[in-house]
This record gives C-alpha cells, sequence and structure tokens, in this order.
C-alpha cells in the first residue's frame, strides 16, 4: 500500500458540502468537475482515456487500482479527457508483461489529478443518495470554504458544450488500427465506406468497424450533412461523447439531414443526438450509468445482455414513441437503452465495451449487413 504519508495532502470538496481528506499519488494543483463512480473492476486504462468523461470527476468503486499499469493497446484516445480520477488505494509496484509505464506516470504526464486513501464507499454511498454533484480536488488549498466557494460557482456539465473540446480538428482515416491523416481522394475500395461524426468517439468502435470489413472515415462533429454526402458513404455512425446532448443542436440538425438518406448507426451521445433528432429530448440521470455491469434487455428476443455504460442523461422514451421503436430498456431503472426505425438503429450502452463484456458487439455486424443490403438494392 502506498503511504499517503508521504504524498502530498488532496482534498475533495462536494458542492453539499462534503469533504473528503487523502493524498495526490499523482499530480498537483486543482481540478473541478461533476464527481461520478465507475462500477467496473477492471479497465481504468479505458475509463481514463474516454473522451466521454471531459468534464468529469471520477471515483472508481474497486478499492485496488493501478496493478497492471498503462499499455499500448488499450487506449481509447490519443489523451485523457476526465478532470481528475479517485481511487481507495493505488498501486505504486505494478506487473504486467504488456505495461510501458504506471497509471502515476500516465495521469502526470497529460497533466491530471490521481487522489487515493479516501473511503470511496462513503463517497459512491453519498452519490447514490444525493446524486452526481460537482466537486473540487485541490493540494494547494486546504480551506474548506475557498474551496466549496469555487466549486459552487462552477457551471457543471448541464447546458454545456464539451464536444467541441474532444472532437478531432480534421478528419482521418482509421487503418490498420490506427489514426492515419487526411482523406482519400476518391473511393477505390468495395468495402462499405462508413463515415464516423467524433462526438467524443473510443478507438475500439473504429477498430470494430475495421474488424468487420469497413472502410472508416473520422469527421469533426461540426461537419455539415453536405461534408459526410459529400464522402459518398454507405453508412453513418454518431458516436458518443460528454456533455448535455441538449447543447449541441448543430450536431442534431445534421443528423435529421441524414436520417432517412443512408444507414445510420447511434452510439450513447449518438442515440441522444438521433432522439433529438426526430423530435424527442432527453433528462439528467440521478447519477449516471459508469460501469461494465449493467445489465439491459432486448425487447425483440427477450434475451438479457450485461452491457458497458457511460452516461448521465437519456432520451425519454414517450418523447420519440411515435417515430421510434424501443428496442432496449435498462432493468436496473427502466430507461432506454436503445431504438430503431427506417434505416436507422441506436443504442444508449457501448456496444464496443472497452472495457466491458462482448454480449453487444454483434450490433456492428448488423450494422455491415444493413449497408451491404442497400448496396445490393441500388438499381
Amino acid at each position: 500500500m502506498s503511504l499517503i504519508s508521504h504524498q502530498k495532502k488532496a482534498l475533495l470538496v462536494l458542492e453539499d458540502g462534503s469533504v473528503f481528506e487523502g493524498g495526490a499519488f499523482a499530480g498537483e494543483g486543482e481540478t473541478l468537475g461533476e464527481v461520478v463512480f465507475n462500477t467496473g473492476m477492471t479497465g481504468y486504462q479505458e475509463v481514463i482515456t474516454d473522451p466521454s468523461y471531459k468534464g468529469q470527476i471520477v471515483v472508481m468503486t474497486y478499492p485496488l487500482v493501478g496493478n497492471y499499469g498503462i499499455n499500448d493497446e488499450d487506449r481509447e484516445s490519443a489523451g485523457i479527457y476526465l478532470e481528475g480520477f479517485i481511487v481507495k488505494e493505488y498501486q505504486p509496484h505494478p506487473s504486467n508483461w504488456r505495461m510501458k509505464m504506471s497509471l502515476k506516470d500516465f495521469l502526470e504526464q497529460h497533466g491530471k489529478i490521481g487522489m487515493e486513501g479516501i473511503d470511496t464507499r462513503a463517497l459512491t454511498r453519498r452519490l447514490r443518495i444525493a446524486g452526481a454533484m460537482k466537486g473540487i480536488i485541490s493540494t494547494e488549498n486546504q480551506d474548506v470554504g475557498t474551496l466549496l466557494e469555487k466549486v459552487r460557482a462552477y457551471p457543471g456539465l448541464v447546458g454545456r458544450d464539451l464536444v467541441r473540446e474532444v472532437s478531432c480538428k480534421a478528419a482521418y482515416r482509421w487503418e490498420k488500427g490506427r489514426v492515419v491523416q487526411g482523406l482519400p481522394a476518391r473511393k477505390t475500395s468495395r468495402k462499405p465506406r462508413v463515415a464516423v461524426l467524433d462526438c467524443g468517439v473510443k478507438y475500439n468502435i473504429l477498430r470494430l468497424l475495421e474488424k468487420n470489413g469497413c472502410e472508416v472515415l473520422v469527421l469533426p462533429a461540426s461537419s455539415s450533412a453536405d461534408a459526410i454526402f459529400a464522402l459518398k458513404p454507405d453508412g453513418v455512425l454518431f458516436s458518443n461523447g460528454p456533455g448535455d446532448p441538449a447543447a449541441l443542436p448543430y450536431i442534431v440538425e445534421t443528423a435529421r439531414a441524414v436520417l432517412g438518406k443512408v444507414p445510420v448507426f447511434g452510439i450513447c451521445l449518438g442515440h441522444q443526438i438521433i432522439g433529438q433528432a426526430i423530435g424527442g429530448y432527453t433528462q439528467k440521470l440521478k447519477f449516471g450509468h459508469h460501469g461494465i455491469n449493467q445489465p439491459v434487455k432486448n425487447m425483440g428476443t427477450g434475451r438479457v445482455e450485461i452491457t458497458s455504460q457511460n452516461h448521465g442523461f437519456v432520451v425519454v422514451p414517450v418523447s420519440v414513441e411515435k417515430q421510434a421503436k424501443n428496442t432496449y430498456y435498462n432493468l436496473n431503472d427502466r430507461t432506454s437503452e436503445g431504438m430503431e426505425m427506417p434505416r436507422a438503429f441506436s443504442v444508449q450502452y457501448h456496444p464496443e465495451a472497452a472495457p466491458g463484456p462482448h454480449d453487444t458487439e454483434h450490433l456492428f455486424s448488423r450494422f455491415v449487413e444493413m449497408m451491404k443490403r442497400e448496396k445490393e438494392e441500388e438499381p
């Protein structure tokens, strides 16, 4: 166990006045964000590199984190987008044959604070009872009153467009498991071409599209429908991403223009964008779904599938019931987890996992089959 006494003292202060004292095992300074908990027992590298966590401080409920370090293969983006990382106990001596660096070094490389030594069970219980709350981690200031003022002045996530902060700045293609800058001048492959609107896309979505035989082109979230159609895609995927879906009217407008023209697949934030594009609306959950053990029921087959999830907002089912068919619901709280309509379907959970079970990976092959079927039906 790392020794808190040898570390910089760190305070976590929540907007309700709760105070948790621990140590900083990585980084220093101050950071603000919405504090949420993740129930995954593994996969911390995928969690901290998921762009959907932009604006949030993540608490891991599993008590021991850092055991296997950081490797080059399991990154879900090029950076770290969460605002802070909290664990019960950090393991300072990781061991794994793929390891390239420690979790501490990785966090510090990206200027992030890692905090340990607090009662994460008590913190998680607090968040479950009161809901996700704004919070601040500080190694610089130990005055609770001053920190509380900063927390309460922080705007939070509602109404904020965080997608612009995580989306790619220029279009690129995904080839052989890596980013290749620039787009092809013309289509030469017979593979289904997928245009991915990057709202904070995880790499494993791109990996699975390529694994299923697709040519993958990734565009900034601000791309217009005309820019998408100029690439002559066989299908369009609206990706996961952070923040409030109601703050993204420009992406909703793009989705509205794309729907019905080519096959469309939406994941997480992409699901919420499509829901709004067909006339629905979203609402914020009390403490969100963040973990790799969320059960959903497939309303078509009756099967229960275990899914990876990371979202704090949901589509309100009654708002889309006349435009789309509900396909999945969450067995824990009955919230909407999927819908479909002609030439399009979307899910609230993460079928690409990373981390998590592979129960719903079949949705990628379904998307590919939809694109192939449409090409076969072309005159």
